[in-house]
């Protein structure tokens, strides 16, 4: 009679390396997809002026406009509006405007502009999030970034939220 010799390699070895392998991808892979899904923003490393001051945040939450000053109705419409969130409006052109009661606008160097515009995948004008406060300085983005056609649509957009 023939004695069987044990493989290093066999099948139940084989399947759990394989099921222990996909359990880890999966988990990887889900875990990057929910941390991509909503960025961070520190203001402590992304400077913003608001004229010549550094911006300091105070609010828990705000509405984040990236909008294009060279529309002069823009700045118009972002300065008359009132609703229920303070509004940050970032100037693509980084231009300074005066702020208005409900609306401040932040202009920022280029560097810092290229950063903001990469992190948030930005890819056209008009477009807004929301953000709320998790410590101090540091924010979370709190919604999607809708694309506007313009900011017309901005108070239909929020009033749908």
């Amino acid at each position: 009679m023939r004695k069987r010799t044990k493989s290093f390699f066999s099948l139940s070895t084989l399947l759990a390396s394989f099921f222990g392998a996909a359990m880890i991808a999966s988990a990887f892979a889900y875990f990057n997809y929910k941390f991509s899904e909503y960025k961070f923003i520190n203001f402590k490393d992304f400077v913003f002026y608001e004229k010549s001051d550094i911006f300091t945040p105070k609010a828990q939450k705000y509405i984040v406009v990236f909008y294009s000053s060279r529309n002069r109705e823009s700045q118009e419409e972002l300065a008359k509006l009132n609703l229920n969130l303070p509004i940050l409006a970032i100037d693509y052109y980084n231009k300074a405007h005066k702020n208005s009661k409900y609306t401040t606008f932040l202009r920022a160097g280029t560097t810092t502009s290229l950063k903001f515009i990469q992190r948030f995948n930005i890819y056209s004008v008009p477009s807004l999030f929301f953000i709320k406060r998790t410590k101090e300085t540091l924010y979370k983005q709190d919604s999607m970034i809708r694309k506007l056609d313009n900011l017309k649509q901005l108070t239909e957009e929020i009033n749908k939220l």
